[in-house]
C-alpha cells in the first residue's frame, strides 16, 4: 500500500507475438521473459496484488507457476491492433466488479526486463507527490527530434521545422523518450476516450540506458543476454 491505498500491478503478456514467437516466455538468463516482471513486481513491499493480465495457456501457466495471479483477456483484446489501454479498461472493469478497492496501479511491461524495484517505487512515490494522476519512466532519446528528418518526394528537410540538424550534440535540448518500463496512475481516473497512459497531472521518473532495455525481437534477445553476462543491466 502506498497512503493508504492498495496498489496493484499488472503485466500485459498476450501470446500472438510474431517477430518471436512466444516472446513473453522465451527465456532470458535462464528465466522465462515475463518472469523478470513478475518477481520485481513481488519484491516492491508497496505492491499488494501481481496480475498477468493474458489470453495464453502457456503464459498463464508460467505466471501461476510463479506465484502471479492470472486474469483472461477477451480475444478481441490480444489481437495484433489491440492496445494495452483497452485491455487494462477491461481488467479495472473486472476488479471493480469483485470489489477490489485498488485505485492505484503499475503497468509493468514484459519486454523490459532490466526495470529495478527502485525504478518501480520512485514511479508510484512520484505519483503521490502534488497529487499526480500519471507517472511514467523515460530515457534519453535514441534520436534528438533536432536531428530527424522529413523525406517527402525524394527531398529530405528537418523533421522539426526551423531545426539546424548540424548543432553539435552539446548544443541540442535534452531531449527523452518513454522506455516502456514503469507506468503507475489512478485507474479511477483514466479517460474513457484516451490512447495514451500519462494523462492528467504527470510525472517523469528518468531510468539509464541498462535498465531501459526494451525486446521485441531477437536481436534485442541477444543485447540483452549480453548484457546480463557482462554485468551491465
Amino acid at each position: 500500500m502506498i497512503d493508504g491505498e492498495r496498489v496493484i500491478a499488472v503485466i500485459p503478456a498476450r501470446g500472438g507475438s510474431k517477430a518471436v514467437p512466444h516472446k513473453n516466455i522465451v527465456p532470458l538468463g535462464g528465466r522465462p521473459l515475463i518472469v523478470w516482471s513478475i518477481e520485481i513486481a513481488q519484491s516492491v513491499e508497496l505492491i499488494d496484488r501481481v496480475i498477468v493480465s493474458t489470453d495464453d495457456d502457456a503464459i498463464a501457466a508460467v505466471a501461476s507457476e510463479h506465484h502471479a495471479e492470472v486474469y483472461r483477456r477477451p480475444p478481441h483484446l490480444a489481437t495484433d491492433t489491440a492496445l494495452v489501454i483497452d485491455a487494462l479498461r477491461d481488467l479495472i472493469e473486472t476488479l471493480r466488479t469483485e470489489g477490489e478497492p485498488g485505485r492505484v496501479m503499475v503497468l509493468l511491461e514484459p519486454t523490459c526486463p532490466f526495470r529495478s524495484g527502485a525504478d518501480v517505487t520512485a514511479c508510484l512515490e512520484e505519483l503521490l507527490r502534488d497529487g499526480k494522476d500519471s507517472v511514467a519512466t523515460f530515457k534519453q532519446a535514441e534520436l534528438n527530434p533536432h536531428r530527424a528528418w522529413v523525406i517527402e518526394n525524394g527531398q529530405p528537410s528537418p523533421f522539426i521545422a526551423d531545426a539546424d540538424p548540424w548543432q553539435p550534440r552539446q548544443r541540442l535540448p535534452l531531449a527523452y523518450q518513454l522506455n516502456g518500463a514503469v507506468y503507475a496512475f489512478r485507474a479511477d481516473l483514466l479517460p474513457g476516450d484516451t490512447t495514451a497512459l500519462l494523462y492528467g497531472r504527470t510525472g517523469a521518473v528518468i531510468t539509464p540506458p541498462e535498465r531501459s532495455v526494451d525486446i521485441d525481437n531477437e536481436l534485442d534477445f541477444v543485447v540483452a543476454e549480453t548484457l546480463l553476462t557482462r554485468g551491465g543491466h
